[in-house]
């Protein structure tokens, strides 16, 4: 690969990266005012359908524009641009026609799966959000195209259009139903539909793209028009796109299928617990409060990840095994550095936290042990991309998958007993194991060592001492400013505020001197040594 491809290769990955890392923070933060507009059993309505359109939404198009890119980028490589328009003319015809049996299946199946999942006012909601299907498919070959042009542009765009366009219909749709009818199920209906309009925006724009690009696509042909190559059959091109594109989609489905196992059990085992069914309905909405804040933090994993697949397998390329090493721990020890302090100082601020996003302190024990999914989301995150980058990919699938069957089980053990709490303990527990499986697969193939000074020890003080903070602050702050608001919410919020801060301050000052965070560390980027002379003359930093 020449300097300028690899620049052109870099260039688009940080694209791509960037949109779907924006497109994902988009896909979080809504939740919240969705919440607060329609209350929890609104939310419950929402949490109940979306991730069954998620599951089959990747089944019918996850792997397809990574495999039609690879094939596109094939036939350009050769100069057989009619052989890759009929990549894409295949493929299109493939995706529409699978996005619609999915729509049919989702469509006429909404009765069973409502019944299945105890509510049979789910069917709207889940018939309302099946239409989605019949769009995105054609939209999934649109962008693989362009990648396989090289061009990550029209993809991150279109995503970025397509959060923006689902997170305005969901408020505004759920808040007209809810002034208007008070109707949850019809809030929730129209939550859903924002995926509908989403993808009908995103794939306007598309076809924007694909218009501009038409001019300087037929020159291409023109120029390609007097060679001659291999035609390959359409059973050929089909077998081909599923053979690449079928593990992928069964690889992404993982996650959502951790989300769909709780749509599918955490209510029917409240109600064999002995809860009523509308009680059970409140509770569920309750126990998806904590999903935004274990998302949000595992943010910087995601973006961890998506640098370390190419570094990784550039290491590995080159051979150079201490540099896979070196870079494997640097990973691995910066998410633990972010991700304990966040689940411990989640837990300590559950309380204020809860009522100050979500009005009320429902639940919040559920979320003191939810929060700890976060360091081992986030660990489980870093630890798959290390495993990608070494070319390892089923690897993390497998323990993935090894966890929602653990999380399954837990559920239909621990829910009856202990409510939404063992639903939250089951989450984590899953979790562990997953990730466990991945560091000890990491450990294995490449050589890293986790020493129990610098990995372990250094940070778990840092970690006492920020807890130790943020606890004194949350409890001097609900002292002291008790009966200074009118709002308890506002008071909550600014107890909440006062605690994180505190918490923030003295970790990053326990990182320092405690020696976890070395010179050389913020040596290694920009930022890092801008700060430098001012730390050594606060006498905070060691060498």
């Amino acid at each position: 690969m020449s300097k300028t491809q690899g620049a052109s290769f870099l260039k688009g990955a940080a694209i791509l990266g960037a949109g779907a890392l924006l497109s994902k923070m988009l896909g979080v933060v809504y939740r919240i005012p969705y919440q607060n507009i329609t209350g929890d059993l609104g939310y419950y309505v929402y949490t109940q359908v979306y991730p069954l359109y998620s599951a089959l939404l990747i089944l019918a198009t996850a792997g397809f524009p990574i495999a039609i890119s690879k094939f596109v980028a094939e036939k350009l490589a050769v100069g057989d641009v009619y052989g890759a328009r009929k990549i894409f003319r295949v493929s299109a015809g493939v995706l529409t026609l699978t996005g619609f049996l999915f729509f049919l299946l989702l469509w006429f199946g909404a009765p069973a799966l409502a019944q299945f999942m105890k509510d049979e006012k789910l069917v709207m909601p889940i018939r309302s959000v099946s239409f989605a299907l019949l769009i995105v498919p054609v939209m999934a070959a649109m962008r693989g195209y362009f990648q396989g042009h090289h061009n990550m542009v029209p993809t991150a765009v279109s995503q970025i259009g397509e959060q923006f366009v689902r997170v305005a219909t969901i408020i505004v749709l759920s808040y007209w139903f809810m002034k208007t009818t008070g109707d949850v199920y019809l809030a929730g209906a129209g939550a859903v539909f924002g995926a509908v309009t989403g993808a009908f925006f995103a794939f306007i724009l598309m076809l924007v793209f694909w218009q501009r690009n038409q001019s300087v696509q037929r020159q291409v042909w023109e120029s390609a028009g007097k060679h001659s190559y291999r035609k390959e059959t359409v059973g050929e091109i089909v077998r081909k796109l599923f053979y690449y594109a079928i593990p992928i989609c069964l690889g992404s489905l993982v996650l959502p299928l951790m989300q769909l196992s709780d749509s599918f059990t955490v209510v029917s085992m409240l109600m064999r617990g002995g809860n009523t069914a509308e009680a059970a309905y409140q509770l569920k909405g309750v126990f998806d409060r904590g999903q935004p804040l274990v998302q949000f933090a595992a943010f910087f994993a995601t973006a961890l990840s998506l640098s370390l697949v190419p570094a990784i397998a550039e290491a590995q390329a080159l051979r150079q095994h201490h540099l896979i090493a070196a870079r494997t721990e640097l990973a691995l020890r910066l998410t633990f550095l972010f991700g304990l302090p966040a689940s411990l100082g989640l837990a300590i601020v559950a309380g204020p936290v809860n009522v100050m996003l979500y009005e009320n302190g429902n639940g919040t024990l559920t979320l003191m042990v939810l929060s700890f999914t976060t360091i081992f989301s986030t660990l489980g995150i870093t630890s798959a991309g290390i495993l990608q980058g070494m070319g390892e990919v089923t690897l993390p699938v497998r323990n993935l998958f090894i966890g929602v069957v653990i999380k399954l089980l837990l559920n239909i053990l621990l829910i009856p007993l202990f409510g939404i709490t063992g639903a939250a303990l089951a989450t984590v527990f899953s979790h562990i194991v997953a990730t466990i499986l991945n560091l000890c697969a990491v450990s294995r193939f490449t050589g890293a060592r986790f020493g129990l000074r610098s990995f372990f020890a250094k940070p778990f003080l840092a970690v006492t001492v920020m807890g130790l903070a943020v606890f004194v602050a949350r409890q001097a702050a609900e002292r002291g400013l008790a009966g200074v608001f009118d709002s308890e919410r506002l008071y909550f919020t600014v107890v909440s505020l006062i605690a994180v801060s505190a918490g923030v301050i003295m970790y990053a000052i326990a990182l320092l001197l405690s020696g976890t965070v070395r010179r050389a560390d913020l040596a290694s980027t920009e930022a890092g040594r801008k700060i430098i002379p001012l730390l050594l003359k606060l006498r905070l930093l060691h060498d």
